[in-house]
């Protein structure tokens, strides 16, 4: 077991976890960390700080998870292959276990064309599932890639994430199957709000057993204007946001539009959190995180029993019974 999650306690202890989304500033400040994440302490089991999202420069991830740490909770530090080759990933797994962050989830990245800088070289030296095998073979093994050996390895809980709408359909399942394999313990999903395709999928993953090796956690969140329907439906890489959703929202009007938008998020987790061998839910608001709250509250998720303080061990939360 990883001492220091929290996150990984809650899932092992077969909780129905929730986890947020964090994206840090542009700017050398942390002090929007602090409050976004202050505001989320004990609504969330743990929070992901992502990595340069969609290819904009912002604070680093392990800068994020260090403040996050600071605040008493339990981050989730997401690294890319886009901005580095194995020699720098290695590094920044075995630092940010020496810094008390347990909790990694391992992608690929938005290709750099998607950001602010178009022109930048990608590096892409490893795929998604060979990150998974690298850290596991760091934590398990306590070798680096090279052979060499590690003295203490790091204490990781090891993430990934997958696409259950990303053709070729049927493929997906398969895919997992390989992150599952080269030692993923949990996975966040893409956004779901096409609930039926993700009860398809769910299915394929039950039917390969990767539920009982890896807990499944799926993605939600608002989408709180038009602007940021057409956004969503039409720049954003991966995303699959179905008619009948869009048409939902653009009937409830300008002013109606968040409410709905709150309303249709409570909806798919209730909907979500009766499909078999999902273990949470991982809210991602795009800079709304004050909605975050307010839509556990509204979907009767389960409050964290523990929060993590800043040496990284576990404290009792006051909400816990």
């Amino acid at each position: 077991m990883v001492s220091g999650s929290g996150l990984a306690g809650a899932l092992r202890a077969g909780r129905f976890v929730v986890t947020a989304e964090l994206g840090p500033p542009r700017g050398a400040d942390t002090d929007v960390i602090r409050e976004k994440a202050r505001a989320l302490r004990g609504w969330v089991d743990a929070v992901n700080i992502t990595d340069n999202q969609g290819g904009f420069v912002r604070l680093s991830s392990l800068a994020g998870s260090l403040v996050l740490l600071d605040e008493g909770m339990d981050p989730v530090m997401q690294l890319t292959a886009r901005d580095r080759n194995r020699i720098a990933l290695q590094s920044d797994l075995v630092s940010a276990a020496a810094l008390g962050v347990r909790n990694v989830l391992l992608l690929s990245g938005d290709h750099p064309s998607y950001g602010d800088h178009p022109d930048a070289k990608p590096v892409f030296d490893l795929d998604s599932v060979q990150m998974v095998w690298t850290a596991r073979n760091l934590r398990d093994r306590g070798q680096l890639l090279s052979g060499r050996s590690l003295d203490p390895p790091p204490e990781l809980h090891i993430g990934a994430v997958e696409n259950p709408f990303a053709p070729p359909a049927g493929f997906r399942a398969r895919r997992l199957a390989k992150k599952v394999r080269a030692g993923a313990e949990y996975v966040q999903t893409q956004l779901v709000f096409d609930i039926s395709a993700f009860t398809r999928w769910m299915a394929e993953v039950r039917e390969l057993g990767l539920h009982e090796r890896a807990h499944i956690i799926a993605g939600v969140g608002p989408i709180v204007s038009p602007r940021a329907l057409e956004h969503m439906r039409t720049k954003v890489p991966g995303v699959w946001v179905p008619d009948t959703v869009a048409t939902r929202l653009l009937r409830a009007g300008t002013e109606g539009f968040t409410e709905e938008a709150l309303r249709l998020c409570a909806e798919s987790i209730h909907r979500i959190r009766d499909i078999e061998g999902v273990s949470g839910i991982h809210l991602m608001a795009f800079g709304r995180e004050h909605l975050i709250p307010e839509i556990v509250d509204r979907s009767g998720l389960d409050r964290p029993r523990f929060e993590v303080n800043a040496c990284g061990s576990r404290e009792r939360s006051a909400d816990a019974g």
